[in-house]
């Protein structure tokens, strides 16, 4: 039975997909997939192939009781393609952490990879975590990049200041777990009674 989450609404069947970026902040993207199962969310994870330098397969399957997901050509569950049955189960696509370099292949429509294709191919709301050193997060091509997918209407669990893994304190460290929560269950569609 899924337990209380500080206020946390329970979401009992809902279904997130959470893609997982290559970035340090991929270890606090485990503490999200835990949170979201035990509110009783369904999750299905896709890593990239980046993510899986900083956290393993292993972690999210456990935490999720589901396999993960990598690859675009090569399906565990769903044989007309990942990309295809993923998007169409999703009801919210989470990507914590969203790399500098995630950031640039959605807002430019690029689909190298499971996860950049399945930005293009879900019908649900996207929610972007980015998480990147100061001097990234601070570049212009980046923030053109956050306009555009704004304009697209693409949403953000901001980033924070603070201590960053790169040794400085600035912009760009990923939101904390409590508020991705918080702005999943604002973005989750109303079920239909």
């Amino acid at each position: 039975m899924p337990r209380d989450l500080s206020g946390f609404t329970m979401m009992h069947g809902r279904e997130i997909l959470l893609g997982v970026a290559g970035g340090i902040a991929a270890y606090k993207t485990a503490d999200l997939t835990s949170k979201l199962v035990q509110s009783g969310a369904s999750v299905s994870v896709v890593l990239t192939q980046a993510a899986e330098k900083f956290i393993g397969a292993t972690t999210f399957e456990a935490l999720t009781g589901r396999p993960v997901h990598r690859h675009l050509f090569s399906p565990s569950e769903h044989y007309q393609g990942e990309h295809i049955g993923l998007a169409r189960r999703a009801e919210l696509l989470v990507v914590a952490p969203a790399t500098a370099d995630y950031l640039a292949k959605v807002a430019h429509g690029m689909a190298d990879d499971l996860l950049s294709t399945l930005a293009l191919t879900v019908t649900c709301p996207i929610l972007l975590a980015p998480a990147m050193n100061r001097e990234m997060w601070q570049k212009p091509s980046v923030q053109r990049n956050i306009v555009t997918l704004r304009q697209d209407g693409v949403q953000f669990a901001e980033p924070g200041s603070g201590w960053l893994s790169c040794g400085v304190v600035g912009p760009g460290r990923m939101a904390e777990s409590a508020e991705i929560l918080a702005t999943i269950q604002q973005l989750l569609p109303a079920r239909e009674s």
